[in-house]
């Protein structure tokens, strides 16, 4: 039974919030902003048909607060919520809230989202289903029993401590020995508690040169459950991914089955629909992997799978939302190109502090095999209360080779962003590694490239460019170049 979707409110700001209303206009259904008070004049509000002020500046006032996410929708006569990613995506209460308001909720049952929100309670789901997961033991209230399970176990350091209810790599530390296990169990619950407000941990094996491998799967209600192949997001700075590609350059072809139907049997086990992502972490020396968590929501890199399939997955969440079946079978899916993500943050490159204020200048890449997700416009501001996220840039080609050259030209050539500090100098450096090149990279690439990669920036201004000019300038007039160039 099919049921209309007559607006959609988009519960987000920035770059989901835009591209979730991208694939809005092409299905001519119209949108409702929301905004908080510094982001009045941000893109996604000049994009929408719909504006609704829902606070100040701090998220737990404004993009945090799901009271005022549902009475502006109501108040915009919206009859669906779209949570982009980020913020409310993946709370589960914050689903039933839309439900219970009579609204359609585009996104995985909120018993599901609740099910995979504790990492706990996902791993033992994923070895029902038969699925792979990493050593560990959950619960862990003391380190005497960390102690014991490894003993018992015969695990060697490192290891990792993780909020059970965590995400985004926060309360997640690392463990290279003895000396260091009761400060880490300590460190683990404190941000856990901040960030989650509760304080249970994990603590598993640490793969020691692991590769980040998660399957795209999409989902309706009427049992279908569909892989759209793999990215592979090995390429993290702070547990955060930063440069994703699908397909992955690590899997063979009979791994990359083996993975995709892992997850698939993982989704129809847990009974999911609409997007979502099941992650894996790959043991490139054993050539195993192991589950990670379920993303119960679209992904920032949903964008490259996109681009090899030629599907649009905002789409899919939307129709699957109107009860329609997925229209097309497994087999149908063949992707044909390879693709790249940078994640253009607002932050300095060399230590990767937070860089706010306004873009004084924007000239976004373009020209052939480019795609370009931005959240904002040239004069944009900024705000230094969120995600420091303003564009991804994604390039495609026939191979890796192609795909890697057309980024170069994208980051390197015609990118061009002043007034802030960007990543881009970083992730031009990495794409142009040869470590990189090879797909030879794991998840610590980059602390242990990282002076390397620094070294490499080429340190360009507009003054540069102003020097440039008069150099130009004097060696086509008569008075020829000057002793102060």
């Amino acid at each position: 039974m099919e049921r209309k979707i007559g607006k959609i409110l988009i519960a987000n700001r920035g770059v989901p919030a835009v591209r979730v209303m991208h694939t809005c206009r092409d299905r001519k259904i119209p949108t409702t902003a929301v905004y908080s008070t510094p982001d009045r004049l941000a893109h996604h509000v000049f994009m929408a048909d719909t504006a609704v002020h829902i606070g100040e500046a701090p998220p737990v006032e404004s993009y945090l607060n799901m009271d005022k996410m549902v009475n502006a929708a109501v108040q915009s006569g919206s009859d669906a919520i779209h949570p982009g990613w980020g913020f409310l995506a993946e709370n589960a209460n914050f689903a039933q809230m839309v439900i219970d308001a009579g609204l359609r909720w585009i996104g995985p049952s909120p018993k599901v989202i609740k099910m995979m929100g504790d990492k706990i309670e996902a791993k033992r789901i994923a070895q029902k289903a038969n699925v792979p997961t990493i050593p560990g033991i959950s619960d862990v209230t003391d380190i005497n029993q960390i102690k014991k399970w490894m003993k018992d176990e015969k695990i060697t350091f490192p290891i990792m401590i993780k909020a059970a209810a965590g995400g985004g790599g926060k309360g997640m530390v690392k463990v290279e020995n003895n000396d260091g296990l009761a400060q880490a169990f300590a460190q683990a619950r404190s941000e856990s508690k901040k960030s989650f407000g509760d304080e249970t941990v994990l603590v598993e094996k640490y793969i020691e040169r692991g590769r980040h491998i998660e399957v795209q799967i999409v989902a309706d209600e009427h049992g279908n459950a569909i892989h759209l192949y793999e990215r592979e997001c090995t390429i993290q700075r702070r547990n955060q991914k930063i440069i994703e590609e699908a397909p992955s350059p690590s899997l063979t072809d009979s791994l990359r089955q083996e993975i995709c139907f892992t997850a698939v049997r993982l989704m129809r086990e847990i009974g999911y629909t609409t997007a979502g992502t099941v992650e894996f972490i790959f043991d490139s020396s054993t050539k195993k992997f192991y589950f990670l968590e379920v993303n119960t929501r679209l992904q920032v890199e949903h964008g490259i799978t996109e681009l090899i399939t030629g599907l649009d997955i905002v789409g899919i969440m939307i129709d699957v939302a109107v009860g329609k079946k997925l229209p097309f079978k497994q087999s149908d899916i063949r992707p044909n190109r390879w693709a790249l993500e940078c994640r253009l943050n607002a932050e300095d490159p060399k230590s990767f502090s937070p860089s706010f204020g306004t873009i004084t200048r924007l000239h976004v890449p373009d020209g052939p095999g480019v795609r370009v997700s931005s959240g904002v416009y040239e004069g944009a501001d900024i705000p230094p209360y969120y995600d420091s996220l303003f564009m991804l840039l994604m390039t495609a080609g026939a191979d890796r080779e192609d795909a890697i050259r057309v980024m170069d030209r994208a980051l390197g050539r015609t990118l061009r962003v002043e007034g802030i500090k960007t990543l881009a100098p970083l992730l031009l450096s990495i794409i142009r590694h040869s470590a990189f090149k090879s797909g030879d990279f794991s998840t610590r690439f980059i602390e242990e490239h990282m002076d390397e990669l620094v070294s490499m920036f080429r340190e360009k201004s507009s003054e540069d460019e102003v020097l440039k000019v008069a150099r130009y300038v004097a060696e086509i007039s008569a008075l020829g170049p000057q002793k102060w160039m």
